[in-house]
């Protein structure tokens, strides 16, 4: 075999290699994925009370194919897929926790609020159960960014549920490239979390009020 034989055929196998791997390759390193981290900045409601008492938040429960840090994609109903090189910079339980987390923080509604088992002495604990966290075409020619929770505020006292409901957020983006599905997840994001950190200071509020003694 001659050297420019062997030079076509070592070119060969490499390309083989890289293909087989299911990474290109530019000036002989790996592409990555395009990660994308919504973070958006929510302001608190004027209206919303102002509390006396301390929360703690659980990290929301999930399915797996939903939390993870891969993009879910419903193309049809019934059906979850992945967008192929793109990823979420956080999981969405995680984003879902730190945003509701920032949006009580500040908003200057509530003298503390931490994730369990940070040490602070919680009067509540908000218990959050993320049920849909994908891009939906719901046979539209573009998708919307669709996030359904649970949630439960418990009182830490006798651990009764003194509230529950179920947020959602259905936000159509503007194009199918993945980018503006990312844009639109964001923009579902701060209107879930601004709600449900609503929702968590008036339904503690209330049950301040019906039972000041804190006992139920």
């Amino acid at each position: 075999m001659n050297i420019r034989m062997f030079r076509t055929l070592a070119l060969a196998t490499l390309l083989v290699a890289a293909l087989l791997a299911g990474c290109s390759l530019i000036g002989g390193s790996k592409v990555g994925p395009t990660i994308f981290a919504p973070d958006p900045r929510v302001a608190a409601d004027p209206a919303w009370p102002m509390v006396s008492w301390q929360l703690s938040t659980n990290r929301p429960t999930a399915a797996s194919m939903i939390d993870s840090t891969r993009i879910a994609v419903s193309p049809v109903p019934g059906e979850l897929q992945v967008y192929k090189g793109a990823a979420w910079a956080r999981t969405p339980t995680e984003m879902l926790e730190s945003g509701v987390l920032r949006v009580l923080e500040d908003s200057g509604k509530i003298p503390a609020v931490a994730r369990q088992g940070s040490g602070i002495g919680a009067d509540y604990r908000l218990v959050m159960d993320l049920r849909h966290f994908e891009s939906d075409y719901a046979g539209a020619a573009v998708p919307s960014a669709v996030i359904e929770i649970n949630v439960k505020l418990m009182h830490s006292y006798d651990q009764l549920v003194v509230g529950s409901q179920t947020f959602r957020q259905v936000q159509p983006a503007a194009g199918t490239s993945v980018d503006l599905v990312a844009d639109a997840f964001s923009q579902a994001l701060g209107a879930i979390t601004h709600d449900i950190a609503g929702w968590v200071l008036n339904t503690g509020h209330a049950h301040e009020v019906a039972h000041p003694s804190g006992r139920p």
